[in-house]
């Protein structure tokens, strides 16, 4: 019971700080699950991915109510999560069982991310270029499956790497926002389903920590809300830049515990 109080805690702190960036918070919560509430592996991801399924309603209702939902942008991105996830769930139970490449993996891809992003809010530069000039639905699309597949893989549900990505390349975080939250919830609800019908077949930590993963995501959607709420009384440098930390700060962490 001490250990699902401080799941709630945890899901509730973590959402509230990184909903209104478009990261669900699972990035964040997978090492508290690992460090601190002790959930083997590979079994972290499914919960991982069950806390996304609870916590992402919250953020996305406060969202759909304030409108601002790029519908495009959301399809395309699907379009590439939905078959990653599924392929990353496979990868992960045959192929990557454990997390120090992992960790590796998106130290690498979050650090020069993290960076780039706190630069560009600190010394934002004009362009006269429509902020999604760069990104062709084909590339919004393979992205969307890059990030599907390290959330298939990892539970971390795809949106701390949509989110900086999308965010560096020009797009309002108004609209990052919730369309990197809807793909991370349709993403985690088919890496879930994924996952549970491997553990049909497969031994092994591969179900999730249920009552853990229930409870984690009940904080979640309750500061789903709330750090959604909070994102349009928020300056659009700031969010930049508190996207920026938060990718820098993750990066920086796994580094240091693949390291040691």
């Amino acid at each position: 019971m001490e250990l699902g109080i401080a799941g709630f805690f945890a899901g509730l702190l973590i959402s509230i700080v990184t909903a209104p960036v478009g990261v669900s918070g699972a990035v964040f919560l997978l090492p508290v699950q690992l460090s601190v509430l002790h959930v083997p592996n590979p079994a972290v991801t499914p919960t991982n991915l069950l806390y996304n399924v609870v916590a992402g309603p919250g953020a996305l209702l406060r969202y759909v109510r304030q409108g601002g939902f790029d519908v495009t942008l959301t399809r395309l991105l699907i379009a590439g999560t939905l078959p990653g996830v599924i392929l990353g769930a496979l990868l992960r139970v045959f192929a990557l069982p454990g997390p120090r490449v992992f960790r590796l993996v998106v130290a690498a891809v979050l650090l020069p991310l993290g960076l780039w992003l706190c630069t560009r809010a600190l010394r934002p530069t004009r362009s006269s270029q429509p902020p999604r000039a760069a990104l062709t639905p084909r590339a919004v699309i393979a992205l969307g499956a890059a990030a599907g597949t390290i959330g298939g893989i990892y539970g971390i549900g795809g949106g701390s790497l949509l989110g900086p990505i999308l965010a560096g390349r020009g797009i309002p975080m108004t609209t990052v926002a919730p369309a990197a939250l809807a793909a991370t919830f349709v993403t985690s609800l088919a890496g879930a389903a994924t996952y549970g019908l491997l553990a049909l077949t497969t031994t092994g930590s591969i179900a999730p920590h249920w009552t853990l993963g229930l409870l984690c995501g009940l904080g979640g959607l309750i500061g789903g809300y709330l750090g959604a709420r909070l994102q349009p009384h928020l300056p659009e440098a700031a969010l930049r830049f508190l996207l920026g930390a938060l990718a820098t700060a993750l990066a920086l962490l796994y580094l240091l515990q693949a390291l040691t």
